[in-house]
């Protein structure tokens, strides 16, 4: 997610990257509920121990994936937020470009961002403070627009949630054989992110 185009979250080690993608695989299959640690394993290709060396349960690597998930994106949020002055291109891009993500990496994008339910109640607490935090990323740069002028928004922190949950429901309704391609995602998004919050698709 640092780029918005990684399969999966950053991490320290490759085996916890094949980890990460072998339970979104996983998860994505089976659901949280009917998947064990042997078949997390046996995709990542190691043995069931394998697993707890590196995360101590299957929650556990529920937790890992989705709070490192949502870390990664609200920072690449916040650069995105923190490259341009204008907000209009700002929110254009940031919201075109996560949307973009979530249609590429559908299947991790669709475990970090439903699955989280799953998790301990401290877990979720943590999960759920990050995702307010990329709320208040975006409701910034939507504050911006409206105190310059650029956009007509009566409640930005409503603007805000929706714009996330366009975008989040991405990862839901896409798989490769839609028509739509990630790249046309990115820019349709992008113009409707534009115009929910009152300004012109084509800024400038």
């Amino acid at each position: 997610m640092t780029s918005t185009s990684s399969a999966t979250p950053s991490s320290e080690s490759p085996t916890v990257s094949r980890l990460y993608e072998a339970a979104a695989d996983a998860f994505g299959a089976k659901g949280f509920h009917a998947t064990t640690t042997r078949d997390i394993a046996s995709r990542a290709g190691l043995s069931p121990a394998g697993v707890y060396v590196h995360f101590a349960s299957k929650e556990d690597l529920l937790y890992q994936l989705s709070r490192e998930g949502h870390t990664v994106a609200r920072d690449a949020l916040a650069r995105a937020a923190a490259r341009s002055s204008a907000p209009a291109e700002t929110l254009r891009s940031m919201i075109g470009a996560f949307a973009r993500w979530h249609a590429e990496q559908h299947q991790v994008a669709r475990i970090v961002q439903y699955e989280f339910r799953h998790l301990s109640p401290e877990h979720q607490h943590e999960v759920l403070t990050l995702r307010r935090e990329i709320d208040a990323v975006v409701r910034g740069v939507v504050d911006e627009g409206v105190a310059s002028g650029d956009f007509e928004v009566e409640d930005t922190h409503a603007a805000a949630l929706a714009l996330l949950s366009l975008v989040v429901d991405v990862a839901r309704w896409y798989h490769p054989g839609v028509q739509q391609t990630p790249e046309q995602i990115e820019q349709t998004y992008g113009a409707l992110a534009l115009r929910l919050v009152g300004a012109s698709p084509h800024p400038g």
